[in-house]
């Protein structure tokens, strides 16, 4: 079977699982710095969704260091089978946050005018928190079209 970059058990899986778990973190980190986020319902399912999709990325992120320290092999199809349902899910949680938490800032931004200088608004937090959920989205999209893939070649 070819290898594709992002596969189970390799330093490419690693290294995206790995930077998959970093911009989560950071996302989380920029919206919990923002103050009244917590007010938005919102932007509470993009913490909620980036915190399931860092543990998730953690753990598969911990196997794939098991895998590579003891030389075992990741891709077995009911291995495989679970990492397309869980990339797939988490994939689709972490989307619909991201576009929620995206839609309520362009409604605050740019149609109700409330991110002007003067607002206690912290928008740009708030935007950077959700380019970060972008960002992280991409790399789960990445990962679960490489796990569905491998799916496909068994």
């Amino acid at each position: 079977m070819k290898e594709l970059i992002g596969s189970p058990g390799t330093v490419s899986g690693l290294t995206l699982r790995i930077t998959q778990c970093a911009f989560a973190a950071a996302s989380i980190a920029v919206m919990v710095s923002a103050s009244g986020f917590s007010t938005y319902t919102a932007f509470c399912y993009l913490i909620a969704s980036m915190g399931l999709q860092l543990l998730w990325s953690f753990g598969l992120a911990c196997l794939d260091v098991y895998a590579l320290r003891r030389k075992r092999d990741l891709q077995n199809p009911v291995l495989v089978s679970l990492f397309v349902v869980g990339d797939w899910v988490t994939a689709m949680l972490s989307l619909a946050a991201a576009c929620s938490s995206a839609g309520v800032v362009v409604l605050y931004a740019r149609d109700l005018y409330f991110c002007r200088d003067e607002s206690h608004l912290p928008c740009r937090q708030f935007e950077t928190s959700i380019i970060l959920a972008f960002i992280t989205w991409v790399l789960i999209a990445m990962s679960s079209h490489v796990m569905f893939w491998i799916l496909a070649s068994f």
